[in-house]
């Protein structure tokens, strides 16, 4: 595994909290994938295992819901009512 010659700060994609990956170090794979920046690496290369990592995260939550959430499903049921109880002239209850 390659070293980082500076320090580099990545986001964890399971916690999604800062990491402080210190130069000199030889990071986990996970984290080696997410520094893209060739100069950050000893050598100036990106680790092999970085190149070919792949990043983009999918958790068991995400993958049947199709995007919608439930406050939005709770909106798209009920119209606004802003525009007809201005035009009503009441309060629209």
């Amino acid at each position: 595994m390659a070293r980082l010659v500076s320090d580099v700060h990545v986001k964890d994609p399971k916690t999604r909290l800062m990491v402080h990956l210190r130069a000199g170090e030889e990071p986990a794979p996970e984290y080696a994938a997410l520094v893209k920046n060739p100069e950050a690496w000893e050598g100036g290369k990106l680790p092999t295992s970085a190149k070919t990592a792949d990043t983009t995260p999918t958790s068991d939550s995400e993958e049947g819901d199709g995007g919608d959430k439930p406050a939005a499903k709770r909106a798209a049921k009920r119209p606004a009512r802003g525009r007809s109880a201005a035009d009503e002239g009441s309060s629209g209850d």
